[in-house]
């Protein structure tokens, strides 16, 4: 089974703040969903975040790796991943929605901090720059469409415009001590990409790719009176390696030979057909050999330590980063199973949604009669341009 993972073309975050309503902030190397405290009131005003992945890029994934009609067969997901920087003083329980945006935009290049703020880009007013002032709508909308209207809210209109109705709504729940990483299934939101990059089709079938926005109900973004905390997010701009990513995960596991022989006993496992450096543009497919540690004693002109040997049916791989020891791709029952052949066991890795120049390891996971056991034996891989 595979992961792919594609990356942010452009993103920003969108305030609604009075001193920041003609501010873009597409060069930050941070996202935020925020309510800020009012300059001269005690108002608090919310922030969204616009974030969009490449149209080519979506449709090769697709088309050239999954397959459009595997895609939309229901057993192929999409998820929305951005990873947290430091959330401040949040509530207990936090709900974000993520929509389809109806309007392109422009990232820009300003920055929050910068001084005279810049506006070359989408703000809360206008979604290309304070130039050629395209403002965002706020009446009107086409249909199945919708944006701010906070009437008697005392918030500008503004901060975007998207689709609304069946399949074009995803959310995720926080609560008191979990991760605040957004992991969001997007993949009905996708497959309306999908439907207008293959089929043409226009709304409600499909819908062009102008990206996501990502906010905090309309219910929480109206209550002025208070708070929710900072949710922090890294930006495509960031210098680390936890960019947003739309994460592809399906099935690509074949099990044309299987033994039964490995339902119990300890094990030796040995990767190979790693070249230890990989192209970013690779995709590496990697073979183990597994024998038993300890061979029953036979009488044969081969060794026993020659011949194939395989994981029951529930085996995986996971890869993590060897210097964060970050799981970068997790080890998950439904989408990292491994495959097997006359050769032996087999699993395939796009190194294509891996930073490159770094180094990574691979593990195992091998469940029998004996339990569960991981195998790391410290097998490492170099991403390179």
């Amino acid at each position: 089974m595979a992961y792919y993972s594609i990356f942010p073309e452009i993103d920003t975050t969108l305030y609604s703040h009075p001193d920041r309503t003609f501010m873009n902030t597409g060069g930050d190397e941070i996202l935020e969903l925020v309510k800020e405290r009012g300059t001269t009131n005690s108002r608090h005003y919310p922030s969204r975040i616009l974030i969009k992945f490449k149209s080519d890029e979506i449709k090769s994934v697709m088309s050239d790796t999954i397959g459009s009609l595997k895609f939309n067969d229901g057993t192929t997901k999409a998820n929305l991943q951005l990873t947290t920087v430091e959330p401040v003083a949040l509530t207990s329980i936090l709900n974000i929605e993520t929509f389809l945006v109806s309007q392109s935009w422009h990232e820009g290049s300003g920055r929050y901090s910068n001084l005279p703020t810049s506006s070359n880009g989408a703000t809360w007013v206008y979604r290309d720059n304070s130039t050629t002032q395209t403002p965002w709508p706020t009446s009107s909308f086409q249909p199945g469409t919708t944006g701010s209207i906070l009437s008697g809210s005392g918030l500008e209109k503004g901060g975007g415009s998207w689709y609304t109705g069946s399949c074009f709504q995803a959310s995720q729940q926080f609560l008191n001590g979990v991760s605040l990483d957004i992991n969001m299934d997007v993949t009905c939101l996708v497959q309306k990409h999908s439907a207008s990059l293959f089929a043409g089709n226009t709304y409600p079938t499909g819908v062009s790719n102008n990206g996501f926005i990502i906010k905090h109900p309309d219910s929480v973004e109206e209550n002025t009176s208070s708070s929710f905390g900072e949710m922090q997010y890294f930006s495509v701009d960031t210098h680390t390696i936890y960019p947003p990513k739309l994460c592809f995960k399906w099935d690509d596991s074949i099990h044309t030979k299987q033994s039964i022989s490995k339902k119990s006993g300890s094990l030796n496992v040995t990767l190979y057909k790693n070249k230890q450096e990989f192209n970013q543009n690779d995709e590496a497919l990697l073979r183990i050999h597994v024998r038993d540690k300890y061979p029953n004693r036979t009488f044969s002109t081969t060794s026993n330590f020659l011949n194939a040997g395989f994981f029951t049916t529930s085996s995986f791989y996971s890869v993590r980063d060897a210097y964060t020891e970050e799981e970068v791709i997790p080890f998950d029952d439904d989408f990292t199973k491994m495959s097997a052949d006359s050769e032996g066991m087999y699993f395939k890795i796009y190194m294509k949604g891996l930073q490159p120049e770094r180094y990574y390891r691979i593990l195992f996971k091998h469940k029998n009669n004996d339990g569960i056991t991981i195998y790391d034996n410290d097998y490492h891989f170099k991403v390179v341009r």
